[in-house]
């Protein structure tokens, strides 16, 4: 094992996500967001059939489940996620939606009792709470003019944690090549269906940004798995939190955006509280947790 290469690539990883999401901004703005998933998922879904082919036995061993539809729910749910993030991003913000997102961990841990039936502590529901107060604290309901578009980067996040949890449960039985597959694979085919209704002339240099988008975004996903490769996920997940900063510098730099108080120390509360979950949760395994799949 490799930890500080494996910290190094994490935190390469989450930039080039941050830098995905800034593509994503701009592009969103000015196309319909449905489109824009559906033309990045055309290229995942290509990257993750060629990385399919090249592992032993090809894609038909790869691709074998006998968990079909709950494999074909994971990737439309993570593609309809996406298409929600994307959204928010374009209408509150870089900043804003990644702070709020970054409360998925803490989601994750709240659902993992009744949905996997994994024993969750007063201590981690304690942080769980604490987490929420930080989301209610970038929210501001009832203290100034709330906007409900702050709502979508909340159900992306609950949307993503699900994911999770789905993807906990397919672990059981089937590998993660398996669902690395079915998440690129039933995501495009999910995200055609609904996007091709959708599409839209793009002007030349924007074809570019959008090859731009979906090479970062392959490119992402093999640093990730490389990351795990070589490195604990125990080790490296707590850098992932630099997703959230990467993408506010982003924001702020790119697009002008403003760093508001009340988001500084709700993203501050809620990474605090994601953080100490992350802890209680390897120290109830031993020092190995499962990882939390990327979004992207």
């Amino acid at each position: 094992m490799n930890h500080r290469l494996g910290i190094s690539l994490m935190i390469l990883t989450s930039f080039v996500f941050a830098f995905q999401d800034g593509i994503s901004k701009h592009l969103a703005v000015e196309y319909n967001s449905m489109m824009v998933v559906m033309i990045r998922y055309w290229f995942f879904g290509s990257f993750v059939i060629a990385l399919s082919a090249t592992r032993q036995g090809g894609i038909r061993v790869v691709a074998r489940t006998n968990q079909p539809l709950l494999q074909i729910c994971r990737g439309v749910l993570l593609a309809a996620e996406i298409f929600i993030m994307i959204t928010a991003i374009a209408l509150i913000g870089l900043a804003e939606s990644l702070a709020l997102f970054a409360c998925n961990p803490l989601i994750v841990a709240a659902l993992s009792g009744p949905i996997l039936g994994e024993r969750v502590g007063w201590r981690r529901w304690m942080a769980i709470l604490a987490g929420l107060a930080g989301v209610l604290l970038i929210l501001q309901p009832g203290f100034r003019v709330f906007s409900p578009h702050s709502l979508l980067a909340v159900a992306s996040a609950v949307m993503f944690a699900v994911y999770v949890l789905l993807t906990r449960y397919a672990a059981r039985r089937d590998s993660a090549e398996t669902s690395f597959f079915w998440a690129g694979f039933a995501g495009a085919v999910g995200a055609t269906f609904a996007g091709i209704w959708f599409w839209q002339p793009m002007a030349a240099p924007d074809w570019i940004w959008m090859g731009i988008l979906c090479v970062s975004g392959a490119t992402g996903h093999y640093i990730l798995i490389k990351v795990y490769e070589i490195s604990e996920a125990g080790v490296v997940q707590p850098f992932a939190y630099f997703h959230m900063v990467f993408g506010s510098m982003i924001g702020i730099v790119i697009f002008g955006e403003s760093l508001k108080a009340n988001v500084v120390a709700g993203g501050l509360v809620i990474v605090l509280a994601g953080l100490f979950v992350w802890w209680r949760e390897q120290a109830s395994h031993g020092g190995e947790i499962s990882r939390f799949p990327d979004r992207r």
